[in-house]
């Protein structure tokens, strides 16, 4: 299976910007809904007519899109070979938990992503900040862009579900290339999974069953705490292939893995947020002595110098949540986790969790003593 981005993982995304191929690209948004050539900036109607009445057609008269609440609304639907490169999307903070991404590729009606809108962008908190990465960058306020390879062999279709009972209005770019040959490129896969709150003894499972040839290249976890100290002595283990009671990946803790050391603590400092192209951990949300409680955590590792390949199969990928207790002894953690594991397959679809619901995704907004106070728009109680 070739690398699907077409370039060595070690090699700089740069190296093959001179050479000539015969691809075109398309870009797809509410000013071009399908991508056709010539096709942007024709709209007379949508949520920037009133604003243009006085200038036109062409004058940003279709920027964005309102997603009914229930509703699932259709970001792009590609005919024929191609690849996504870039997607950029913005929603307001309130709608990073409520709204559903999804991608299917070459015509399967089960998606090869499905994850919290949020998230899938290192930001499952509702809060936003600075991501400075090679895959992902969240920009203020909420300028969220995935430069992940997406490649198809005969369609793709991004969708994004509103599960909230409010409408979400949406601004977003699909930009890729039609054309091509892609028929050795994995398919380009992501799910998501919640332990809230974790069951005692237990790891907290991102991956399981999946069958095929592929290679595993990216983990995002929120992390929210439920106990006082050091929380991140758990391993991460990768079972590959024939494995099944050992793994044969282990790591050492969950700071190592994303790429940091000793609990994350700068003496003097405290917990201390960082953002580099493979690794990091952004995002600190610590109490507020009032309606924020708890520390919480984002944080992600990308597997592009260093993909995890396997040949028939990922049986399984788990992280255990270990703290201490007296006596220098592990305690098992029963924490809040949401993890986003992202992956290359040699198929487009695989074994996936049940698809995220409004209560599965909620996270207290931490504005008031009920999720609903202070949110935009208003939402008041139902009968």
């Amino acid at each position: 299976m070739s690398d699907p981005s077409g370039a060595s993982p070690a090699s700089p995304a740069s190296s093959g910007l001179a050479r000539l191929r015969p691809v075109l690209t398309r870009s797809i948004s509410p000013e071009n809904f399908d991508g056709a050539p010539g096709g942007g900036a024709r709209a007379s109607e949508g949520t920037g007519a009133a604003n243009a009445r006085d200038l036109g057609v062409g004058w940003k008269v279709s920027p964005s899109v309102d997603v009914r609440a229930g509703e699932t609304f259709d970001l792009a639907d590609i005919d024929g070979a191609g690849v996504i490169t870039h997607i950029w999307i913005t929603t307001h903070t309130d709608n990073w938990r409520t709204l559903v991404l999804r991608a299917y590729w070459d015509g399967a009606e089960e998606p090869a992503v499905e994850v919290p809108y949020g998230d899938f962008f290192c930001s499952g908190w509702s809060s936003f900040t600075q991501v400075d990465s090679q895959m992902i960058a969240a920009n203020p306020h909420g300028g969220f862009n995935s430069y992940w390879s997406m490649p198809f062999r005969d369609g793709a279709r991004l969708t994004i579900e509103n599960t909230s009972g409010v409408d979400a209005r949406v601004y977003y770019q699909v930009t890729y290339e039609v054309g091509g040959d892609h028929s050795q490129d994995g398919y380009f896969h992501a799910q998501w999974r919640r332990s809230n709150p974790l069951p005692d003894r237990t790891p907290h499972v991102l991956l399981e069953g999946v069958e095929g040839q592929g290679q595993y290249v990216g983990t995002y976890i929120a992390w929210g705490v439920n106990s006082n100290g050091w929380w991140g002595e758990g391993e991460i283990k990768f079972y590959m292939d024939d494995d099944t009671e050992h793994p044969t990946i282990c790591g050492t803790g969950t700071e190592d893995y994303f790429g940091g050391a000793w609990n994350f603590d700068v003496p003097g400092r405290g917990y201390t947020a960082f953002s580099t192209p493979y690794l990091g951990m952004p995002q600190v949300i610590r109490p507020d002595g009032l309606y924020s409680s708890q520390q919480r955590f984002g944080m992600y590792r990308w597997h592009v110098a260093d993909p995890i390949h396997f040949a028939t199969g990922l049986p399984k990928v788990d992280i255990q949540a270990l703290g201490w207790r007296s006596g220098w002894r592990y305690l098992p953690l029963r924490d809040d986790i949401a993890s986003t594991a992202l992956f290359y397959l040699d198929r487009p679809t695989t074994q996936r969790p049940p698809a995220p619901d409004f209560d599965a995704m909620e996270v207290h907004l931490a504005s008031g003593p009920v999720p609903d106070i202070g949110a935009t728009p208003t939402r008041d109680p139902q009968d």
